[in-house]
């Protein structure tokens, strides 16, 4: 006590404290601020009405998501599960009412049942099964993924159209999942500030065993907050099934992480004890508002990961500082700490708009350069050579043409896709090159900047249900059945094979696997023992192609979806490779073509990715410019062997 009033009564001392003490107890907010600030001084596109609803729907499935994991993390545990239940709600969902006529509302209530119920076996499993959270909830994650393949047979679902308006806006301009993410925030932050669930979640969070012997049912009360995790990772999941007007077997994926992230960057304690709706409301917006404004400045998709990881970081070393320093929990307080928060929060908005407005001026009266098209690169993945390779075809191509380019990377997610799509919309560009993680899930993407007068060129990959200027592409059916074909003709017709299949829920996987069926029904004499998904993925092929092995010995030929996979299963035979054992992959990357020339893979189907991003922005600016372009641009498919592979190189 003296040393308080020690404190109170030292001069010059006093107004430092308190200033110290208000950024610690409101650090998250303090950045949110900064962000805005910063952003709004370095583009003329961040400031805008239309990109602030954009990020406000960017951050509301990670909010939502967010919301139900703070009930856990308060309660001192952790779920990993909730991208993964999120999206086999929705799968649900879309299940039930779309495949199998079950009503809308009745499908509404089997989706949110399904992440009750996964998030009750989260709580069993720890509270009696005596597993630890992250055991316990990484389990789920990988059951829920499994679950939601297995009942979309591992390619997206149509949504119901009721539902669908989930995803629309009201008025034509307030987004209806952000209307969502208020409402569930409020829903956090009664059940938080107001209920005896929420006084529980705080006191095992701060002392389980203290809890416990002051007659708290512990074990019960965990149920329950992790049933209320897996219900708001249901709402989240159907939300952005909404956005994309289908059911993604792949959808949220990682989106733990990042609501991990937005609950501590909000100011909770992964030790659990402290936290609030609000804080995490702020942390998703500013991961959202991160990503948002790093795009609009072009930043590379790689330094965008470091970048966020930074932040984590820092957050956490924040709440390090906070508690040393002794600044106030963050935790549902009394009536006086709640006027005061309110306070603390106005201020912030005022001082916000006073100096967001005073920056803008830095952007009035002057225009884009109008000299220089700006044109949009969205790509499914960098994490992939071909796609590399499409994205050094754009590049040189702009710079042959003076076209300011833009590019993103989506990472196999459709709803980053959806969300940087949305940032190219919003932006000053004259045209965007799309291409889609997935065919269907990018339609309401396209039709938003069809709707704001920008073109969209579709490549390699085509666009459902939204028009494009034109489509960019090989023909990956065709690709699939000259595959098949350069196999049995190897073969002479007969023999035993394995298929490496892309990624389920992908359109070229589900094209080049349509493509390889075809092609085989031509040759009854050869018979596919086994086919499995590698994903894409050079490490995950080498894995299959080990396990198929085991079962499969006597194998005779491979097919791969792609060249990444067709070197794993290349690794997995050994000598075998391209002696007895012939490999086909597909694309023509450069690690493909290297393995045609020395022998261990048989052929690869080239599909020229640097001629098909040439081409993409070549038709971009000629569709900035009103000219007239063919429905479709088709790239032939080449087999590549060790007869013409030098002519690839």
């Amino acid at each position: 006590m003296a040393a308080t009033d020690t404190l109170k009564s030292t001069p010059g001392t006093s107004g430092a404290a308190s200033l110290r003490k208000l950024l610690l107890d409101n650090g998250a907010l303090t950045a949110l601020i900064v962000l805005v600030i910063a952003l709004s001084a370095l583009s003329g596109d961040f400031l805008t009405t239309d990109n602030l609803l954009n990020i406000g729907v960017q951050a509301a499935v990670t909010a939502i998501l967010a919301f139900g994991v703070t009930f856990v993390i308060v309660a001192a545990g952790i779920d990993l599960s909730v991208g993964s239940v999120a999206a086999l709600s929705a799968t649900v969902l879309a299940w039930s009412a779309t495949q199998h006529g079950v009503p809308v509302v009745l499908a509404l209530v089997l989706a949110v049942a399904t992440g009750i119920v996964a998030g009750l076996v989260n709580g069993f499993l720890i509270a009696y099964g005596k597993l630890p959270p992250f055991i316990a909830t990484l389990a789920m994650l990988s059951v829920g993924r499994g679950l939601a393949l297995v009942i979309s047979d591992g390619s997206p679902i149509p949504f119901p159209d009721s539902v669908s308006h989930l995803g629309d806006t009201l008025g034509g301009w307030l987004p209806v999942p952000v209307l969502v993410m208020v409402v569930m925030g409020l829903v956090a932050a009664v059940i938080l500030g107001r209920t005896y669930i929420g006084r529980a979640m705080y006191a095992i969070g701060g002392n389980e065993e203290a809890a416990r012997l002051s007659g708290l049912r512990v074990k019960k009360q965990k149920l329950v907050i992790y049933a209320l995790s897996g219900l708001f990772a249901a709402a989240a999941g159907i939300v952005l099934a909404s956005r994309l007007s289908s059911a993604q077997p792949q959808a949220a994926d990682g989106y733990e992480l990042d609501a991990i992230a937005a609950v501590v960057i909000g100011g909770a304690s992964l030790a659990g004890g402290t936290g609030k709706a609000s804080g995490t409301l702020i942390g998703a917006l500013i991961l959202a508002v991160l990503r948002n404004g790093l795009n609009l400045l072009s930043v590379s998709a790689f330094w965008q990961q470091v970048v966020i990881g930074v932040v984590i970081a820092l957050a956490v070393l924040l709440d390090t500082l906070r508690r040393k320093a002794g600044a106030t929990p963050v935790a549902s307080g009394g009536g006086g700490n709640k006027g005061r928060q309110a306070a603390t929060y106005g201020l912030a908005a005022v001082v916000t708009v006073a100096i967001v407005g005073a920056t803008s001026f830095l952007h009035g009266g002057t225009s884009s350069s109008a000299d220089k098209p700006k044109v949009g690169l969205s790509l499914s993945t960098l994490n992939n050579p071909f796609f590399v390779q499409i994205r050094a075809g754009a590049q040189a191509e702009a710079k042959k043409l003076g076209v300011d380019l833009t590019v993103t990377d989506a990472q196999n997610d459709a709803s980053q896709q959806a969300n940087q799509m949305q940032n190219f919309t919003s932006s000053s560009l004259d045209a965007i090159v799309l291409n889609p993680v997935d065919s269907a899930a990018a339609s309401n993407s396209v039709a938003a900047a069809n709707k704001a007068g920008m073109p969209v060129v579709a490549v390699d990959r085509g666009v459902e249900k939204a028009k494009v200027a034109t489509l960019v592409a090989s023909d990956n059916v065709e690709g699939g059945v000259l595959s098949a074909r350069t196999m049995a003709e190897k073969l002479g017709g007969k023999g035993k094979i394995v298929i490496l299949q892309g990624q389920p829920g992908t359109s070229a996987a589900r094209e080049r696997a349509a493509g390889f069926e075809k092609g085989l029904k031509e040759y009854p004499g050869i018979k596919v023992v086994a086919q499995q998904p590698a994903d894409f993925d050079r490490t995950k092929g080498l894995d299959v192609m080990s396990n198929l092995l085991q079962a499969h010995p006597g194998v005779q030929g491979v097919i791969a979806a792609n060249d990444e996979m067709a070197l794993g299963a290349i690794k997995a035979l050994g000598s075998k490779a391209g002696t007895s054992v012939p490999v086909i992959g597909f694309d023509g990357e450069a690690d493909g073509i290297k393995a045609v020339e020395a022998g261990t893979m048989y052929a690869s189907v080239a599909q020229q990715p640097y001629e098909l991003g040439q081409i993409a922005v070549r038709n971009a600016l000629k569709a900035t410019q009103d000219k007239k372009l063919a429905p479709a641009v088709k790239v032939p498919v080449k087999v590549v062997t060790s007869k013409n592979a030098a002519a690839f190189k």
